[in-house]
């Protein structure tokens, strides 16, 4: 099997890398009001959330972002303040000020896991037969694809 090299002749980014739980790989995703993908981002399992986030919302046009209390970081919410959206975001438990959300509107984060139950029913996405994080990707994205032709 060939490997896949960079421009420097070093081997590609692999998908897979070795964290506390052993080896494995976070999948960042937005989807719409409806539960369709329209973001991807693949990343090594031992990296935060918080730094793919800015990335998954921008370009949209957006009243609200929904996200993890994860994703709860002050530069975010300020970004999202600037972009005129409003965050549906709780406060982390260890915060001594909490902030006021729309629970009701949270419970929208469920299109989230559904769309991640509907990519479990490939079995080359819960495998993980790839190795390299740019082939992942591109099978995510075409998953995506048909999940969005359905």
């Amino acid at each position: 099997m060939r490997q896949e090299l960079q421009k420097n002749g070093r081997q590609a980014a692999p998908a897979l890398r070795r964290s506390r739980g052993g080896c494995s790989t976070k999948i960042h995703i937005s989807v719409d009001g409806l539960g369709y993908p329209l973001r991807l981002i693949v990343t090594a399992g031992q990296w935060h959330a918080i730094p793919q986030a800015p990335a998954l919302v921008a370009g949209y046009v957006c009243q609200y972002v929904l996200a993890d209390r994860g994703d709860a970081a002050a530069h975010f919410l300020e970004w999202m303040v600037r972009q005129q959206a409003a965050p549906v975001i709780p406060s982390r438990k260890r915060r001594k000020q909490t902030r006021d959300y729309d629970a009701c509107l949270y419970q929208e984060c469920r299109w989230v896991e559904c769309f991640i139950d509907k990519i479990k029913h490939y079995r080359r996405i819960f495998s993980q037969f790839d190795k390299l994080a740019r082939r992942y990707l591109g099978f995510l994205n075409f998953v995506a694809v048909l999940i969005w032709l359905r």
